[in-house]
């Protein structure tokens, strides 16, 4: 598991610590402050591969060193500690040296984590990291190379049709395989060749349905869509009828991306294991930017809690960690009921004198939606639409007599009233506190 990240002089500050929780780790704050980039740094840490672009130095000059340091542990072993610094001449991160005697290998051999890991990405694209598969020749010097594991990188096409990539180094050159079959070839052979996996992966989609009871998904039989399209394309079974997975929606494609790749990777790395002949690995790495993105509420209140309860349906003995993203105040609602300490942890991007500071602060219940909107982590004044805050701000300084702190258009009580009534519905709870402070004012 990842224990710590720091980043000096890249990205949004001159300097982020994270210490990390072993469970669940949220990430959240505005736009911009970089949360998303903390999501790529930690890919960085654990693969030595950037999902996407590589993270450039903040500043430059002779006294500014732009580093990367990353710790993390594997079951019974002692913590591993890399350092990387921004080497300008040739304008990539390289691991500093040097490294504990007993590592002695070629050292970028040793800087990755050996847990399997998923990124889910904003874009609908998703990386996988299996530290037993897609082994290729990587440069590691002007004349040097290894044999080492990649990261394999997924567009939101290829997670549906698949991806080939070049073979091992020892088969003929020239020559591809299959890395990813494909969430549309993979759901037939499973249904009709490796039931069990099906099986799992039928379990999977229904516990990260946004009802299971109600609406619950469900794999129906393939269709033919098209007379341009040779495949029969797999469907899912929904409460208003069967939909084909390439004509859902942009939410139900993110949900059955996950659930395919979820089972797709464990299955995978336990076929990969039995071919080493080692045992499969006992932790999992899942980041995913953006928990909510495409969720209609029903979802968002259950897409966190569903993902820890599938995962340990597919591997019960899995230590899973989970870093994501999120600027939604239902899933930090829907984090309430499972969040511990020190198990757990919140972090909150906020900018202050230029630049962003994160703070790991608990996790304080506020109920619902209301109280996370206007807690410290959302910051609204009012859970309210910017006019209706207004108005009430000015309503709340005329009953203060704050004369002077009354908004243009909005100085007199005939004014802020109209306003009230423009905005606010009958029954809401602030018209009894600006009718008993104005007594003898009509009342809406």
């Amino acid at each position: 598991m990842l224990e710590s990240l720091e980043l000096r002089d890249v990205g949004p500050a001159p300097l982020m610590r994270f210490e990390l929780a072993p469970r669940l780790n949220l990430l959240t704050g505005d736009n911009s402050l970089g949360k998303s980039f903390v999501l790529d740094c930690i890919w960085w840490v654990l693969t030595q591969r950037w999902a996407k672009q590589m993270a450039l130095p903040t500043r430059l000059g002779p006294e500014v060193k732009p580093e990367v340091v990353g710790r993390w542990h594997e079951p019974d072993k002692e913590a591993k500690k890399r350092h990387w610094l921004f080497d300008r001449s040739a304008w990539r991160w390289k691991l500093s040296l040097p490294l504990p005697k007993e590592e002695l290998r070629p050292y970028e051999e040793t800087a990755y984590a050996c847990a399997p890991a998923l990124y889910v990405r904003m874009d609908g694209e998703f990386s996988v990291w299996d530290p037993l598969r897609n082994i290729q020749d990587v440069i590691v010097g002007s004349a040097t190379s290894i044999e080492r594991p990649v990261p394999l990188d997924l567009s939101a096409s290829q997670v549906w049709d698949g991806r080939t990539v070049p073979t091992h180094a020892l088969l003929p050159d020239g020559s591809q395989r299959w890395a990813c079959n494909g969430l549309i070839r993979d759901w037939q052979t499973w249904r009709y060749q490796k039931k069990e996996v099906f099986e799992q992966f039928r379990r999977v989609l229904e516990g990260l349905s946004p009802h299971p009871a109600r609406e619950s998904l469900k794999p129906g039989e393939a269709v033919r869509i098209s007379p341009e399209e040779s495949r029969d394309i797999p469907v899912v079974v929904l409460p208003y009828g069967e939909v084909p997975i390439t004509l859902a929606s942009a939410g139900l494609r993110r949900v059955l991306s996950l659930a395919y790749l979820l089972v797709w990777m464990w299955h995978e790395h336990v076929e990969a294991a039995k071919l080493a002949g080692v045992a499969p690995a006992r932790e999992l790495i899942v980041l995913v930017d953006e928990i909510e993105a495409h969720l209609h509420p029903q979802w968002q209140r259950v897409i966190l809690p569903a993902l820890f309860e599938v995962l340990r349906g597919l591997e019960p003995s899995w230590a899973v960690q989970v870093v994501a993203t999120t600027h939604a105040p239902l899933v930090l609602a829907s984090a309430e009921p499972l969040f511990e300490e020190p198990r757990d942890a919140l972090f909150h991007f906020a900018p202050h004198g230029g630049t962003v500071q994160v703070h790991r602060q608990p996790l304080v219940r506020q109920g619902d939606v209301v109280g996370w909107l206007t807690s410290e982590v959302f910051g609204l004044e009012q859970a309210r639409s910017r006019d209706a805050e207004r108005a009430i701000e000015a309503a709340e300084a005329f009953m203060r007599g704050e004369v002077a702190a009354l908004p243009e258009g909005l100085t007199t009580r005939e004014a802020i009233h109209a306003e009230l009534q423009r905005l606010l519905p009958g029954h809401d709870p602030f018209w009894a506190r600006w009718i008993v402070s104005t007594q003898g004012f009509p009342s809406p």
